[in-house]
């Protein structure tokens, strides 16, 4: 190590790395954090964040004021950077694409950290392959006051419901106040793939522990512990593990095994906890790349939801923003759309889909997923919501009639 105007010269694994500002304090308000000492965490902790960051497209969370600070993202790689960060090009649901860095190293692990990087968020997918994830994610993300005990209750239901359909998952404290549970997948499925069998999983949980968990998308509908099944679609990237976040007290999102889980406490992980930890315990993820599990049972699942009449869930706001219009849609293929129901109370509107799935059912048994439209609707005065279905894989002389909503309440 040697000191350079200000900057710390290291040598990593033969390779020339500038800490720049290495006495700036990153946290001060509880902990006090400096840079170095940011990027010495990193560096005793490295096989355990590179085990998951490594060959993948990573958004760079860029914290340059300090963790107390607003952050802001940077998907496209910095144009001043070493010839040995590589990187790739991702094309994005809106349909734009950016040149995004891969971290292989040490070295450039501790580039990133210099850059301001907190956190660490990766992709699911390896740079080899950008179209098919091999990772499922399940954030499980609780409601204000909710307690912990009951993120842990629905972590274990996860757990068991992984193991009923023959999965690994791997647990870890979101470094705030969740889990998330990562599973490792034979990277062979679509994103939409990965996405239908993240909200199969977030709906059975559902309905298995009603009172603790909800897979609702609005946050005025939501309870309890909220199974995020958005983070596994494209473009969406979280945390990894290891990755320090921007609390107080510096805390870090810690691997866990499942024996930990139920009594563990998130404060207890954190940048002067950790690396202790990691050379006395090893890192619990790194068994994850020799449990690879298949799909199959959750895309089940989601088409038995889907045969059952359960309209598709929304996207995040990206997708609605890249969706085709109408126009585009017709013109792409047929369609034959009927309105079902109109209604400023969601619940009422998606009773009536089931009564007319319930009142056509032959021709409902050839609808697909995403055949059924759930569509949030502004008035001049207020929201509500309309659903449609398209008939277009339903035989013509089976395809019923457009009839009036059923309820038929379009606000003003």
């Amino acid at each position: 190590m040697a000191r350079d105007e200000g900057a710390i010269w290291f040598k990593v694994e033969g390779r020339e790395l500038r800490i720049t500002h290495p006495e700036k304090l990153y946290f001060s308000k509880q902990a006090r954090v400096t840079k170095l000492q940011l990027v010495e965490y990193y560096a005793r902790v490295a096989a355990g964040a590179l085990n998951g960051i490594a060959g993948r497209p990573i958004v760079l969370k860029r914290f340059v004021d300090g963790a107390e600070a607003a952050p802001f993202y940077q998907k496209r790689a910095p144009e001043s950077r070493p010839p040995w960060i590589r990187s790739v090009t991702l094309a994005f649901p809106s349909g734009k694409t950016a040149e995004e860095v891969v971290i292989d190293d040490v070295a450039g692990l501790l580039w990133i950290v210099n850059l301001g990087c907190l956190e660490l968020h990766p992709h699911p997918i390896r740079a080899a392959d950008l179209d098919h994830p091999d990772e499922l994610r399940i954030d499980l993300d609780p409601n204000p006051g909710v307690p912990w005990q009951d993120v842990v209750r629905v972590a274990l239901e996860v757990n068991a419901l992984l193991d009923e359909l023959g999965l690994v998952g791997f647990p870890k404290t979101s470094g705030s106040r969740g889990i998330h549970i990562n599973v490792r997948i034979a990277p062979r499925w679509t994103f939409s793939e990965l996405r239908n069998a993240a909200l199969a999983l977030a709906r059975t949980i559902e309905r298995r522990v009603p009172k603790l968990a909800t897979s609702q998308w609005f946050k005025d509908k939501r309870h309890g512990v909220f199974l995020d099944y958005n983070q596994n679609a494209k473009d969406r990237t979280t945390c990894s593990a290891y990755s320090v976040r921007p609390l107080p007290d510096a805390r870090v999102s810690a691997p866990l095994t499942w024996d930990e889980v139920p009594d563990c406490d998130p404060a207890d992980f954190t940048l002067f906890t950790v690396p202790k930890r990691f050379v006395e315990r090893g890192d619990p993820n790194a068994p994850m790349d020799a449990h690879v599990g298949r799909l199959d049972g959750l895309l089940e699942l989601a088409a038995r939801d889907a045969r059952s009449g359960v309209p598709d869930a929304p996207w995040p706001g990206q997708f609605r923003a890249a969706a085709p219009s109408a126009r585009a849609r017709a013109k792409r293929r047929p369609t034959a759309l009927l309105v079902i129901a109109k209604s400023a109370d969601r619940d009422a509107a998606l009773a009536g889909l089931q009564r007319w799935l319930k009142r056509y059912a032959t021709a409902a048994a050839y609808l697909k997923l995403e055949d059924i439209l759930v569509d949030s609707m502004r008035g001049r005065s207020s929201t509500w919501t309309r659903v449609r279905v398209n008939l277009q894989h339903v035989p013509e002389e089976l395809r019923p009639k457009q009839e009036r909503a059923d309820p038929d309440q379009e606000p003003a």
